[in-house]
């Protein structure tokens, strides 16, 4: 089976086209193949499927076999390998995803391919529907949480999938591994939780680290930059539009004023090969 692999400011992603082949155990295949010791090595398997609503059905599992709603980064990949193989003819297309209907756009500059854009949708702020539980009804806005003993402000997002944003003087020097993944297992989150930390520069410009669940410590997560734009607007700590560091690079976000978030960031190819396990 051959297979693509891509990274999206260092968050990194196998790609299997399963458009005209039948479907595989996906979530099975994914523990194999992200596995970085004795598979390929990913955040994330991202599979190509037929649908009856958009252009093309996008899968991701993650490491653990997880099927999560979204992956911002893994779409701006995905979107990539569709433009570049040629199962789209069209700059512009529609993908379907467990989080709803996302529109990619292919940046071009002289005629390659500099960068992604994805219409991300409208963000969810209502509690009851990120899930977050404890909180009341309405939105969690720099809401108190008690993590292995101690009092966190935060606010939290669903961008098709649940975060929880926390705002710290120093991203670099938070304990993310060591909390990382009480704050994923936490009670207040039944479906568990994405959680940024997030250290604000200026109005436009924030430095962000992430947990992701299922996944752990990660370089980039493109849904948590959008979420982290949310919960700047929501706090008064960032404009509209802004440019969010992460491990791996920088990611654009600006929250329209029709509700929409547009993330634009690099999508970029890593290697090709086959796997050579039955499947």
């Amino acid at each position: 089976m051959e297979f693509t692999k891509w990274q999206g400011c260092g968050n990194d992603f196998v790609v299997v086209d399963f458009l005209d082949r039948e479907p595989v155990d996906f979530a099975a295949l994914a523990v194999r193949m992200c596995d970085r010791h004795f598979g390929v090595g990913a955040d994330g398997l991202m599979v190509v499927c037929p649908s009856e609503t958009a252009d093309v059905r996008m899968r991701e599992f993650n490491p653990d076999g997880t099927e999560p709603e979204m992956c911002g980064n893994g779409i701006r990949c995905f979107a990539r390998y569709l433009y570049d193989y040629g199962r789209v003819s069209k700059e512009q297309f529609t993908i379907e995803t467990l989080a709803g209907m996302m529109v990619p756009r292919i940046v071009l500059k002289e005629g390659a391919v500099a960068a992604v854009e994805v219409d991300m949708g409208v963000p969810v702020l209502d509690a009851e529907r990120i899930p977050a539980t404890g909180f009341g009804t309405g939105r969690v806005v720099a809401q108190p949480l008690t993590v292995a003993g101690k009092e966190y402000a935060v606010t939290c997002v669903s961008m098709g999938n649940p975060h929880a944003v926390v705002f710290v003087d120093d991203a670099d020097q938070f304990p993310l591994a060591a909390l990382g993944a009480q704050f994923e297992y936490h009670p207040a989150f039944p479906r568990k939780i994405n959680t940024e930390f997030v250290e604000v520069r200026d109005r436009t410009h924030a430095r962000m680290r992430v947990w992701e669940r299922g996944a752990g410590i990660t370089l980039a997560c493109g849904t948590g930059t959008c979420a982290t734009l949310t919960a700047g607007v929501l706090n008064d700590v960032l404009d509209r539009a802004a440019e969010i560091e992460v491990d791996g690079g920088v990611i654009h976000v600006a929250w329209h004023e029709d509700g929409h978030i547009f993330m634009t960031g690099p999508a970029e190819p890593v290697f090709t090969g086959v796997w050579r396990e039955d499947v």
